[in-house]
């Protein structure tokens, strides 16, 4: 069964997410601090994704974000806050969470995101292929997709999973420009709602990770009002 974390300090709403939840057949780790939630991880054997509120008591969201995706590339994590400006979901995007939603929130599209971020656990930790057939290779760079690790000049590269999706999806389309829509259908899903901008911000995440100059980006160049172009 599927586990998933969700740290929310308002019980009617921590209470309704987790009914649901458990409702859609998941089990679910529930807790009203960040510092509770920490707790409740590291008593289990892990989650496959975590719902997490901004606005705690004691460590907030955001710091809560940053510390579970240290430890974890591969949990999928949803922000989920009443703050709705614009630098509110960049920074929860650029430390580490896959998707964002504002209160008041759909629970039925809340689950829909849910569901589409554990099937992505799922494929990668079930995806067995050959040794020679799991490896992608572009230049200096190796996509092992069995361990789902980058690697640049031989040296690993920790990816989370929707960064390692977008770079699955570069090496399947070299040198192909891709419109920002396609990203997103090809990573979030075809029902996805969120905003385009969520493919920027993972964009900006990874030439971070893997440009020798994220500012002046030679491998992940941007097509002007279009989207990105691979180039290996």
């Amino acid at each position: 069964m599927r586990r998933v974390l969700v740290v929310e300090d308002e019980d009617s709403i921590r209470d309704l997410i987790a009914l649901n939840l458990r409702m859609a057949g998941y089990e679910v780790l529930a807790a009203g601090s960040a510092e509770k939630g920490l707790e409740l991880l590291d008593q289990s054997s892990g989650c496959d994704a975590a719902i997490l509120d901004l606005m705690l008591p004691g460590m907030n969201g955001f710091s809560l974000c940053e510390t579970i995706r240290r430890d974890d590339n591969d949990i999928g994590i949803i922000i989920l806050s009443a703050k709705s400006m614009e630098q509110d979901k960049i920074r929860g995007l650029s430390i580490g969470a896959d998707d964002y939603m504002t209160k008041p929130f759909s629970v039925s599209e809340l689950l829909a995101r849910v569901n589409a971020l554990c099937r992505r656990v799922g494929r990668a930790a079930g995806q067995e292929k050959p040794v020679e057939e799991s490896r992608l290779v572009s230049g200096q760079f190796v996509l092992d997709q069995k361990s789902r690790v980058l690697y640049k000049n031989g040296e690993s590269i920790d990816l989370t999973q929707v960064e390692f999706q977008i770079m699955e999806l570069f090496f399947q389309n070299p040198g192909t420009a891709l419109v920002r829509e396609k990203i997103l259908e090809g990573v979030w899903g075809d029902n996805y709602y969120g905003d385009v901008k969520i493919v920027d911000v993972n964009i900006r995440r990874l030439r971070m990770k893997i440009e020798d100059e994220p500012s002046s980006p030679k491998h992940i160049l941007t097509v002007w009002g279009y989207g990105y172009r691979w180039n290996g």
